[in-house]
């Protein structure tokens, strides 16, 4: 069981990382690479795609090691970073109203994604410093 356990979270935070480097760096490769802008990856597909996958392999990972180590307090880390991914999906055309604020699309995934990482980080510490089995 520990396996599956911290296989989910090293996979989640993986996928909050590549998330983070999609709503960062990618407008940047775009502008500067023209060839990129053709693969059309700033499409809204992506995220929602993105936190499908997210959202089971998050919840699994971390409530079995939550479980194993009883710090219910990552769990809630966790489901900020979920609610804020899902708010930005869901929000989208309201936040892009917004556009000159600082709350975002961009900024509220960018937020969840290191909401989330870093449960599934000290989640994945306290399951290696504990030998949660």
């Amino acid at each position: 069981m520990k396996s599956y356990q911290m296989g989910a979270d090293k996979f989640s935070i993986t996928l909050s990382v590549v998330c983070a480097f999609h709503c960062l760096i990618l407008p940047v490769l775009i502008t500067l690479a023209p060839t990129l802008a053709a693969l059309n990856l700033d499409d809204e597909r992506f995220h929602f795609w993105m936190v499908v996958a997210v959202l089971p392999i998050s919840v699994y990972g971390l409530t079995l090691g939550c479980k194993k180590h009883k710090r219910y307090q990552l769990l809630f880390l966790g489901f900020v970073g979920l609610s804020l991914l899902i708010s930005a999906l869901l929000l989208e055309d309201q936040l892009d109203v917004l556009n000159s604020s600082v709350i975002n699309e961009k900024s509220m995934t960018l937020l969840g994604a290191i909401f989330l990482a870093t449960g599934h980080w000290l989640n994945y510490r306290l399951c290696l410093r504990n030998d949660c089995n």
